[in-house]
């Protein structure tokens, strides 16, 4: 039997974490539509575009492509109105509104999360302060009502897997559904270790430089101990704000291309991760790069960093607590890092480990709505 499969994704405008989990799926199943709110086809994977992209009616709202956030309380009705008679195999995508959709009878939905919404769950103050002024007074009358679809649609689901055990403990208390657990992709295969005497004296950085991933903390760490940091990310605005406080052992690269990338990963002491993710790919990366972590011992980064081994974690959001644990790691750890247990290590993150066990639990799944042994080389 050859399932008709949909896949549903909240927005697809650049190529993260959520699209390269959406980007496996298309390898896995060829022959899949897509669905989304809002779709940016330049900034997409060849993989990708080779799909049907359907959109929803959010997709013709005015600048769509930029403000589609500020339609979120449009898209649960956006989501009811898609038709996915004849489909088999509902897979959702999870982190902006994209589980809500009405499925047929006898078909399975999965709904891979990577977070339930945050701003209206347990980041929604956080939101809610940094947001204009016109949100801030919308998001108290919104929220109540957006919270309630959430957690009705919940039920709509079938199966739920989460991206970390961090995220199946907040399905759980958001949702109060059990969820099981399979990391996402982890391209670990495009990273490689560099000769030890190519390794130098500097710490890394490596992302967004979004507030709740705390490079405010970080910056000021550096400042206090002096130590040289290369931070690689955006945006510009964000960048050049953040620039303002740093002292000149912080250099700030921006957005870089891939080789350049790769070159600073493969090169530093270690990455300072400081926030608390969901999961968090660029750790991976980082120790498919034969580096380790000095990490926020919290959230999605307890998954993927052995304390000891790939690296160190520090149990505060607080300097003090940063900079202690960097003079731990120089003086037990650093000397110690074996580049190949790390590679090894990364490799349990990688796509191919997410493709077999995704099919596992949808053959599972399947054969118990079917009574039909759905074997490897019909999915």
């Amino acid at each position: 039997m050859t399932l008709r499969v949909a896949i549903i994704h909240y927005w697809l405008i650049n190529m993260r974490g959520g699209e390269k989990v959406i980007e496996s799926l298309c390898k896995m199943f060829p022959q899949a539509d897509i669905y989304t709110h809002v779709l940016d086809e330049s900034a997409m994977s060849e993989t990708i575009k080779k799909h049907n992209i359907y959109k929803t009616s959010i997709s013709r709202l005015p600048f769509s492509k930029s403000k589609y956030q500020n339609y979120l309380p449009l898209m649960p009705g956006a989501l009811e109105s898609l038709d996915l008679s004849g489909y088999d195999l509902i897979i959702s995508s999870e982190s902006g509104p994209a589980k809500g959709v009405i499925t047929p009878p006898g078909s399975l939905h999965i709904c891979y999360c990577h977070s339930p919404m945050r701003y209206i769950w347990d980041q929604y103050h956080t939101y809610k302060n940094g947001a204009g002024a016109l949100t801030k007074i919308a998001m108290p009358m919104i929220a109540p009502w957006l919270r309630q679809w959430d957690v009705t649609s919940a039920a709509r689901v079938d199966k739920f897997v989460a991206n970390s055990s961090h995220v199946a403990k907040r399905i759980k208390k958001y949702w109060r559904r059990d969820a099981n657990i399979i990391y996402p992709p982890v391209y670990v295969e495009d990273f490689t270790p560099v000769p030890e005497k190519e390794l130098e004296d500097y710490y890394l950085w490596v992302g967004e430089l979004a507030p709740y991933k705390r490079p405010d903390l970080m910056i000021e760490a550096f400042n206090q101990n002096g130590k040289k940091l290369v931070i690689i990310g955006g945006p510009e605005k964000t960048k050049i704000n953040l620039q303002k406080s740093a002292k000149e052992n912080i250099v700030f690269l921006g957005k870089t291309d891939f080789k350049t990338l790769k070159h600073h990963m493969a090169r530093c002491k270690a990455l300072i991760f400081p926030g608390e993710e969901d999961f968090g790919i660029v750790p991976v990366e980082v120790l498919a790069s034969g580096r380790p972590v000095i990490a926020f011992g919290r959230g999605g980064a307890l998954d993927t960093i052995i304390q000891g081994e790939s690296g160190l974690f520090f149990q505060e959001q607080t300097v003090l607590s940063l900079n202690q644990t960097i003079e731990e790691f120089e003086t037990t750890l650093l000397q110690k890092v074996n580049p190949e247990e790390l590679v090894e290590h990364a490799k349990t993150f990688s796509e191919s480990r997410f493709q077999s066990a995704m099919k596992k639990l949808i053959m599972t799944e399947m054969d118990a709505i079917h009574k039909i042994d759905f074997k490897a080389g019909q999915l």
